[in-house]
């Protein structure tokens, strides 16, 4: 009987907290606590699948070419998705390492650079709204928008530029990821939702400039793997009705149907919870479960203690 397949989502974030600096030790460190509680799930024979943001880290990538474009040519987003994909890829591969070997667990693992084909006609290309990158001054968002780029004004002041987030549609990955589960590996897949990628009129796939979610990237990527369980890890500890309310009320345990109609209700905002109610909605067309809790309290949500669960 095969092992039921576990994919776990956690943002870019949970390395990188807005209070730290960033420093490669730090987001190990802070990788080895998010995947500890995940340990068990391994030694009782679960396939872990990881998948994580790369909002913070892409942010400085970005700024990093921004300092050095005098003297050297500035890389498009899709390239420095990719970049981050690799960093994140090795910070997280030695803390899921190092967290296996102290449980005494001598299990494989392994990153994949994972390309996702993303639509052109997709109707974000003609709305974009996903700010990216370094804050601008007014000249300079004059010389970007020259180049074709999208700036808008922030409520902060400057401005910044914003990117399109289409839906993806196609994992070109698959393959090699489905064998390293079958092989025993703890993979780590789908960094920063994908490298977005469409496909040429001849079959060629090319690199655009533009984000994927990497919840709605990780719910592909379960239902492609045969995935049982999505644990989706976040800031708070429960999904809420009416969130951020003096009324507020936390939602242990929700249907898909009552979820959907919640969403409906407005419930889920598009800017917080709603991309998350989405792509569990999205992952329960196959799968039997959806967690989504607060990182530093997985371990209090695997015992019933925390967290919302999502069933069909």
């Amino acid at each position: 009987m095969t092992a039921a397949t576990i994919v776990v989502a956690f943002g870019g974030n949970a390395l990188w907290p807005r209070e730290s600096r960033g420093e490669p030790a730090e987001q190990i460190a802070n990788a080895r606590h998010a995947c500890a509680p995940l340990v068990d799930r391994v030694r009782s024979g679960a396939r872990l699948l990881l998948v994580f943001g790369n909002g913070p880290q892409v942010g400085a990538e970005l700024l990093r070419n921004h300092a050095a474009r005098a003297d050297v040519a500035p890389a498009p987003l899709d390239v420095c998705v990719a970049a981050t994909q690799g960093s994140m890829g090795y910070m997280l591969e030695l803390a899921v390492r190092a967290e296996l070997a102290h449980a005494g667990l001598a299990v494989p693992v392994t990153a994949v650079s994972t390309l996702v084909r993303v639509d052109p006609a997709d109707p974000a290309f003609a709305t974009p709204d996903k700010p990216v990158g370094p804050f601008y001054d007014a000249d300079e968002a004059t010389r970007l928008r020259e180049r074709g780029w999208t700036i808008v004004a922030q409520r902060a002041g400057g401005f910044r530029r914003v990117v399109p987030s289409p839906r993806p549609i196609e994992l070109i990955d698959t393959t090699a990821i489905h064998a390293l589960l079958d092989a025993g590996h703890v993979v780590l897949a789908g960094g920063g939702g994908g490298v977005p990628v469409t496909r040429t009129a001849d079959g060629a796939l090319v690199g655009v400039e533009a984000v994927i979610d990497k919840d709605r990237t990780a719910a592909l990527l379960g239902r492609v793997v045969g995935a049982r369980e999505l644990y989706d890890l976040t800031a708070i500890d429960y999904v809420y009705r009416s969130f951020g309310r003096d009324d507020a009320v936390a939602l242990p345990a929700l249907t898909a149907a009552e979820a959907r109609r919640l969403a409906t209700l407005g419930e889920f905002p598009a800017g917080s919870m709603g991309p998350k109610i989405d792509a569990a909605l999205d992952f329960l067309a196959t799968g039997d479960r959806v967690l989504i809790t607060a990182l530093p309290r997985l371990a209090d949500a695997l015992t019933g203690r925390c967290g919302t669960w999502i069933t069909p």
